[in-house]
């Protein structure tokens, strides 16, 4: 062992030690005032006939503000513990250009200050100062604080694997993040959650997490590069940067589906932050429309098109995905302001009300939605009966007047709308239900668009961050109604390239639009897959930019398999291989449901499997079969992609899907196929 390493082992033992003294005092602090607390209620319980209303009241504050300092103290005690397992991951001999001072920076997942001399022993990854630990080699170097910018000279720039309080391997580099540590690290088996990448915090991805300027920040990254882990380090950035401002109830994350929540739903715990509320573009769609309109979920939509490959329905996804749908409702909102309200003079208590003061008063109204502005009429036509001839219009004869008016309309329900809304096109064969009149997915955003321009839309101001995952997979109507939604900033990522239903995908000048002023930065380098997987996968895809990092694996296996039952008999094979292994996880990975489904059949009675649908919650470790569409944004040690016929795949979606599929493996990927190979894969 060297003399460095004595001395970095010497200060770790003391960081630990002062980390145990530390948990010690928060032990004895959480049970004195749990103690205070049980004694507190206990006193209540003992003389509440004899205590007045105030001293209830400041007995209750009381035991409030001691539960408050307990729970303080419970968060403090999980960030200790986590140092004792990882203490920090990096330090930085850091010499300050000005007053000439010299600091040894080490640098972790949380901050930890030596009580008596007040000297950070560990700084947050996140603090200004830790940024030169990911920005900079050795050398002349800078940091941001809110007094402006520190300069100064790098004169060391060490890393750590530390892992049960014990220092497993040291690197001095002159690097940004050295290779060899993000190799040791990208080489290791999956899990079953998400991880923290704090510790390989590459230069361009730091610039991603600190970015504070942005109103709307839009991150384009190819599959791998590490996009969504990236966004949550940003979101924990922000919470640590503006705790005063945000906390963890103010974000929203509206990510694909439940099992993708589970995989992320690690990192920003292990980041030392509470986790963040998540959603669905169903479940708003669901709140919105409360729960009274049933629909076709996207999983649905996708799989039909797959199934089926429906010209009428890919004509269908695709204008009610356009903007030109958006313009379409505004001319027929414009249409039924003008034209669809059909005003006659009427009588009220006998007293005559003209067509043009029924007109004036609606017109009026403009900027409110369309069917609020009737009461506004009833209300204007009540008011000046009573100023004009003193004649008090009572609630019976309001509710009368009330459907005078809306008759001269031609109705006052949504759906009745949104149904003559095609009538009106000259296009009813645009709108098909389907059983129990269940609208497809691609009515749901365009009907809630026209809803909004008829009813209003509440926008929640709860929500003061928004976090858009699968960027690519949302229409323009979906966007505009998230606009409209939540005006809060946002942070908005995916892959134009990974689009599950390319009909009503988003590119970033339709993203960019919609979200005026929006910064987008980019992502080109992929950390998941083997440079021999990158390289396959960019046959596939041919027009995606993606650098492949120099990890070397073995190349992708493509199969033949002389028929059906040939190829059952190659994935058992291939299973069975993987389980003589030390990887974690394998993804059986099928363009459809019913393919995984009947895969699962084929191969449940011999194999522990987890079989991934519209309904599962989680995502677990082992063997996974499951469709393209599930397994965005999940990764596994090992892929099987099979049916990779040409029959299989060979549309537009096909193409799509099997890209996402083959982007998923990290070590290994194997596809196999009977009859012809697929064209979209170029042998």
């Amino acid at each position: 062992m060297t003399e460095k390493e004595v001395k970095e082992k010497e200060y770790l033992s003391n960081v630990l030690k002062k980390v145990d003294i530390r948990l010690t005092e928060i032990n004895e602090a959480i049970k004195l005032k749990s103690d205070e607390v049980v004694s507190m209620n206990k006193h209540m319980q003992e003389n509440k006939t004899d205590m007045d209303h105030l001293e209830k009241n400041n007995m209750r504050e009381a035991i409030f503000n001691f539960s408050l300092q307990g729970d303080h103290s419970v968060a403090n005690r999980k960030r200790l513990i986590r140092l004792k397992d990882t203490t920090y991951f990096g330090r930085i001999d850091f010499e300050d250009k000005e007053t000439k001072k010299f600091k040894n920076i080490y640098v972790g997942v949380h901050n930890f200050q030596d009580t008596i001399s007040n000297q950070n022993l560990v700084y947050d990854w996140r603090a200004p100062i830790s940024s030169l630990f990911y920005d900079f080699e050795l050398g002349s170097g800078f940091y941001e604080t809110e007094k402006g910018i520190i300069s100064g000279n790098i004169a060391l720039k060490r890393q750590f694997r530390i892992r049960k309080g014990q220092m497993e391997y040291m690197l001095d580099t002159d690097v940004t993040i050295h290779d060899e540590v993000l190799q040791k690290e990208l080489g290791q088996a999956s899990s079953v959650k998400m991880k923290n990448i704090v510790a390989t915090i590459q230069k361009e991805q730091n610039a991603i997490i600190r970015n504070e300027e942005a109103r709307h920040l839009i991150i384009q990254g190819v599959a791998g590069s590490g996009k969504t882990s990236i966004a949550l380090h940003r979101i924990a950035f922000l919470l640590y940067r503006f705790k005063d401002a945000i906390s963890s109830e103010d974000i929203l994350i509206i990510s694909p589906n439940k099992i993708f929540a589970s995989y992320i739903s690690n990192v920003l715990p292990e980041l030392g932050e509470e986790s963040v509320a998540e959603t669905s573009m169903e479940e708003i769609a669901n709140e919105i429309l409360e729960y009274q309109v049933s629909f076709q979920s996207f999983f649905e939509q996708v799989a039909e098109l797959l199934e089926k490959n429906d010209a009428k329905l890919i004509e269908r996804i695709q204008f009610k995905s356009s903007n030109e749908i958006l313009k379409k409702i505004d001319e027929y909102i414009n249409y039924l302001e003008n034209d669809g309200f059909k005003i006659t003079d009427i009588f009220v208590k006998g007293k005559p009300v003209p067509a043009w003061f029924i007109r004036e008063s609606f017109d009026k109204y403009k900027r409110m939605p369309l069917l609020k502005r009737f009461n506004e009429v009833v209300r204007e036509i009540v008011e000046n009966i009573f100023r004009f001839y003193k004649i008090e219009i009572q609630y019976k004869d309001r509710t009368e007047l009330h459907n005078v008016i809306r008759k001269m309309f031609p109705s006052y329900n949504p759906r009745m709308l949104y149904k003559n809304f095609y009538e009106w096109m000259g296009k009813p064969e645009l709108l098909k239900t389907k059983k129990g009149n269940t609208y497809e997915w691609s009515d749901v955003y365009a009907f809630i668009y026209l809803k909004y321009r008829l009813e209003g839309l509440q926008s929640n101001s709860k929500v003061k961050h928004l976090v858009i995952d699968e960027m690519q997979d949302y229409s323009v109507v979906q966007y505009r109604v998230l606009s409209l939604l939540y005006p809060c900033k946002k942070t908005i990522l995916g892959d134009v390239n990974q689009s599950v239903n390319p009909f009503s995908a988003s590119n970033l000048p339709i993203i960019e639009k919609v979200f005026i002023g929006a910064t987008t930065m980019t992502m080109l380098k992929s950390y998941r897959s083997t440079y021999e997987i990158t390289q396959f996968t960019k046959r596939i895809s041919q027009k995606v930019a993606v650098e492949a990092i120099e990890r070397h694996g073995e190349e992708p296996q493509i199969i033949f398999c002389k028929n059906g039952e040939s190829e059952i008999h190659q994935i058992d094979s291939l299973v069975s291989d993987f389980e003589k292994n030390n990887f974690n996880s394998l993804g059986i990975i099928c363009k459809t449901q019913k393919q995984a489904d009947t895969l699962f059949e084929a191969l449940k009675d011999k194999y522990s499997l987890n079989l991934l649908n519209a309904i599962s919650v989680a995502f677990g470790s082992g063997i996974v079969i499951t469709t393209a569409h599930l397994a965005k944004g999940l990764e596994f040690d090992q892929v099987i992609v099979p049916y990779c016929s040409e029959k299989n795949y060979q549309t537009e979606p096909d193409k799509q899907m099997l890209y996402v599929a083959c982007t998923r493996a990290m070590h290994k990927l194997f596809l196999t196929y009977t009859n012809k190979i697929s064209p979209l894969i170029s042998v």
